[in-house]
């Protein structure tokens, strides 16, 4: 697991637990390189000083509160956990709540707690306590310099901490366009709510987080090591003409969609029969075949006459019209 990123204790009522956290996920996130397309050459950002554009190096750089216009106060590490040491070094339980009534909207990122040096057993007790009760633990904890409001949820013999967003982080969506159950534009028949619950059976299953995987970073890869093989590590693959989308009609058969995803046929079209028997004479002028184009006289172009062939074509005709005189006369 490595070493720990934050080291305190979860702390509730007269209870006192030492743990240590550890991040419960890694960014699997493909990791791309900018390139000057010139050359190839990596491109770097560098710090630098706005007062005189010389660059900073990192042991130079300290963190500062602007509190006016270019004044700061100036604080390091050891300010920020002398600020607070209690809020900086403890998980504090605010309340117990159930765990289903936390929107999944509020969930942030999730983080492992270990039990610190002593503190099995009263690990162990929160963890067993918090399975039986089926409530959730809903926290304060200060990370770096941001505190947050956090979960203390069980996963199995592990006690996680998953932060959470405040309230006031949460956006709205009275500005968003979405249908209400009673919209006209929305209404949805009990055929459809029935088809579209079937075809949800159809296709529930156990979960099985082992299963699914990152499809589009496996083909990028398999796509670099591609080009490693054929040695074209320097090619830029320019992109294509974009097409056109297909003009689709705003009228949407949904039975006919769900009968498809159900493997089922689709029933008739619910259009007009004068619709129908226009689409079959479209249909009708498509499937017959067209007429035979008239047969070019010759594939091949012909070939441009050079002045030099045109004079040697010249001379020659005088001379078979001589020679194809006393042939005649013979004849006669």
């Amino acid at each position: 697991m490595g070493r720990s990123l934050w080291k305190g204790a979860i702390s509730f009522g007269l209870v006192h637990i030492p743990v240590e956290m550890h991040p419960a996920v890694r960014d699997n996130a493909l990791d791309l390189t900018m390139l000057d397309r010139r050359d190839f050459s990596p491109v770097g950002f560098k710090r630098y000083n706005k007062g005189n554009n010389k660059e900073v190096v990192w042991d130079d750089i300290v963190k500062g509160y602007e509190y006016a216009d270019d004044e700061y106060v100036v604080l390091s590490e050891e300010d920020l956990r002398r600020a607070n040491p209690e809020a900086t070094g403890t998980i504090d339980i605010l309340a117990f709540v159930d765990a289903d009534t936390v929107p999944l909207l509020y969930y942030e990122q999730p983080y492992y707690l270990a039990p610190g040096k002593g503190g099995d057993k009263v690990y162990a007790l929160l963890r067993e306590t918090l399975k039986k009760v089926g409530k959730i633990g809903i926290a304060t904890v200060v990370i770096r310099v941001k505190q947050h409001l956090a979960a203390l949820v069980c996963e199995g013999d592990t006690i996680v901490l998953n932060t959470l967003r405040y309230s006031d982080e949460i956006r709205p969506t009275d500005e968003l366009k979405i249908p209400s159950a009673r919209s006209k534009s929305a209404a949805i028949s009990d055929k459809e709510l029935k088809m579209a619950m079937a075809l949800v059976e159809g296709m529930s299953e156990d979960w099985e987080p082992e299963q699914y995987h990152d499809t589009y970073r496996e083909d990028i890869l398999a796509l670099v090591e591609k080009k490693v093989k054929a040695r074209q590590t320097k090619t830029i693959t320019m992109p294509e003409k974009e097409k056109a989308p297909a003009s689709k009609g705003n009228v949407i058969d949904l039975v006919a969609l769900l009968q498809q995803s159900l493997g089922k046929k689709p029933g008739k079209a619910s259009a007009p029969a004068e619709d129908s028997e226009d689409e079959s004479e479209e249909e009708d002028e498509v499937k017959a075949p067209a007429a035979k184009p008239r047969k070019a006289a010759s594939k091949t172009p012909a070939r441009a006459t050079t002045p030099a062939k045109a004079a040697a074509k010249a001379a020659a005709k005088p001379a078979a019209k001589a020679k194809a005189a006393p042939a005649r006369r013979k004849a006669a």
